[in-house]
């Protein structure tokens, strides 16, 4: 397996604007998902490790032998597979090298190519120099700065998206319409109104789809207690807690473009909780109403830095859901109470089995609840068993977990906590539609909480045009 190369959260480089069309700022991801992206970005300028070119700019590529198109691959038809995948690797792009990209992604690729499930055939990025050693430390024959002239030449098969949330959505649209499967980080794109129209250019018969990564619901612990739930062997859920309580400091904050709804696309609830209340919907199923508040109690920011919901789920268990960087004693926890027992998943960024832990009630024979504790062999939550998963959907053309409706549930979720906690109603499953503000910008326009001159215009390619976000400076990066 290649070595895997983290690159350096204080490398910075610079492009012209055009490098990257809607793209004002940037994100960095939080280490629930391993590693952090390094990035930051202007109207003007983009200083960063792992962006792309946009899919309208033509920019030339690291590499002038990729020019050549693999041999025998037929031009794709718009959102279909560019060939046939049995009997061969799965061609496989990463769009981004920096931190996530070469800690996370680079790592499960590698795997699945030594068992011969993959191959990466080529990595994009605008920092040429970082991106060539990239290439070469890890045996990747293609490097390209321009993602349109990279999916032209190479036709991968997969697209692996590692930059930050505010290019999601124009790269994977580039990806999906060349024919690829994409898998992207969280959070796939700032707006329901983003995700809808990825979901518009999805293959309708065996895919090409967009899948979102949501490690946490993989992996043997999740697997076994989501049996256990959907037999309802545990009997009714009836109460839920769902806790993602981290801490960040004013420093922290200080770096220009965290904290603001363009950059980082949401406060806690959007940028850390996402995954606890992925895996809890993943768990429960859907959700029905929400009731939230949101506030900002410590620091300096736009968004929120704490919030808290009371969730109604369809099946009528009910749940408190608790988002905070304000919390020195660090914890990611879920808690079921079931009829007959109690699940509880306690952990920070990842979970293996011993991170769950089963409590029968007292009338629950103990044969039974001996059989309960049995998980099976020991498979952590991570990248690698997401994307084995992701491959085996890819070789059976089927929609992919965490895909389409699937995906969209966390946001869906997410945006109600929003509107809920800025106009002090509650929100139903479905009520955020086109014409709702809260479906084109998470804050809604809401007094308060809106950047200051927010007028509700949209830029181009559906990002939100936010004036008071204008040259945000680069950094050296701490988790998110």
């Amino acid at each position: 397996m290649p070595t895997v190369r983290t690159a350096s959260t204080s490398t910075v480089r610079t492009a012209t604007a055009t490098a990257i069309r809607t793209a004002t700022a940037s994100t960095a991801h939080d280490p629930s998902s391993a590693h952090d992206a390094s990035t930051s970005s202007s109207p003007s300028t983009v200083h960063d490790t792992s962006t792309s070119s946009s899919p309208s700019t033509v920019h030339d590529a690291i590499s002038p032998e990729a020019s050549s198109p693999p041999d025998s691959r037929p031009t794709p038809h718009p959102n279909r597979p560019a060939a046939p995948l049995a009997g061969r690797r799965i061609r496989a792009a990463l769009i981004g090298t920096g931190a996530i990209g070469g800690g996370s992604h680079l790592p499960a690729l590698a795997t699945l190519a030594e068992e011969g499930e993959t191959e990466i055939v080529a990595a994009v990025d605008i920092d040429a120099d970082a991106l060539t050693a990239f290439c070469a430390e890890h045996g990747i024959p293609h490097a390209y700065t321009d993602l349109d002239r990279m999916l032209q030449e190479q036709r991968p098969d997969l697209v692996s998206i590692c930059t930050p949330p505010t290019l999601h959505r124009e790269q994977t649209l580039a990806a999906l319409r060349a024919g690829a499967w994409v898998w992207c980080e969280k959070p796939p794109v700032p707006t329901l109104a983003d995700f809808e129209a990825i979901e518009s250019q999805e293959g309708t018969d065996g895919g090409p789809y967009a899948a979102i990564v949501f490690q946490h619901r993989f992996g043997s612990g999740a697997r076994h207690v989501r049996r256990l739930l959907a037999e309802q062997a545990l009997g009714r859920p009836l109460v839920a807690h769902c806790q993602t309580t981290w801490y960040r400091n004013t420093a922290y904050y200080a770096v220009p473009w965290r904290g603001r709804w363009q950059t980082e696309g949401g406060g806690p609830a959007m940028g850390h909780g996402i995954h606890q209340m992925d895996l809890l919907l993943d768990l429960l199923g859907p959700w029905s109403e929400v009731r939230a508040m949101a506030g900002r109690l410590v620091h300096d920011v736009e968004t929120e830095d704490v919030s808290t919901a009371l969730v109604r789920f369809e099946n009528g268990a009910m749940a408190t859901v608790v988002n905070s960087v304000l919390s020195p004693d660090e914890v990611s926890r879920i808690r079921i109470d079931c009829e007959r027992a109690t699940v509880e998943l306690t952990h920070l960024y990842g979970h293996s089995n011993a991170n769950w832990r089963i409590t029968p009630a007292p009338d629950v024979p103990e044969e039974e609840a001996a059989a309960w504790q049995d998980f099976g062999a020991d498979v952590p939550s991570s990248h690698l068993a997401q994307l084995r998963e992701l491959v085996a959907s890819m070789r059976a053309q089927a929609r992919p977990r965490s895909s389409g409706a699937d995906g969209r549930t966390s946001l869906e979720l997410i945006t109600a906590l929003y509107k809920s906690a800025f106009t002090d109603t509650t929100v139903r499953a479905g009520e955020i539609g086109p014409g709702d503000p809260y479906y084109t910008a998470l804050h809604g326009g809401a007094p308060g909480w809106a950047p200051v001159g927010f007028t509700g215009s949209k830029c181009e390619g559906g990002q939100s045009n936010d004036s008071a976000v204008n040259d945000p400076a680069s950094s050296k990066e701490v988790p998110a």
